[in-house]
């Protein structure tokens, strides 16, 4: 079965869930090797990043619920 930026955005909200929180870093490297590398791409500041559908499919089912630390690159619940 194909897996979806929804899969990937369910994954993430299960992870933050179980841990609390979630590393970009981890994520990039897990989302590659688990869904694929048409969910990442390099961005204009050549970091690895979610790829646009991923992050909407991901806001929407967290509604507010997980927030980004710029700091430490890190997506943690509130």
């Amino acid at each position: 079965m194909e897996k979806t930026a929804q899969d990937v955005a369910e994954w993430m909200v299960q992870e933050i869930k179980f841990t609390g929180t979630l590393r970009q870093e981890a994520a990039i490297a897990y989302v590659k090797s688990n869904f694929g590398e048409e969910f990442v791409f390099v961005n204009e500041s050549g970091n690895a990043s979610l790829e646009k559908e991923v992050k909407k499919a991901f806001r929407k089912l967290h509604g507010g619920r997980i927030a980004w630390d710029r700091d430490s690159f890190t997506w943690a619940w509130t």
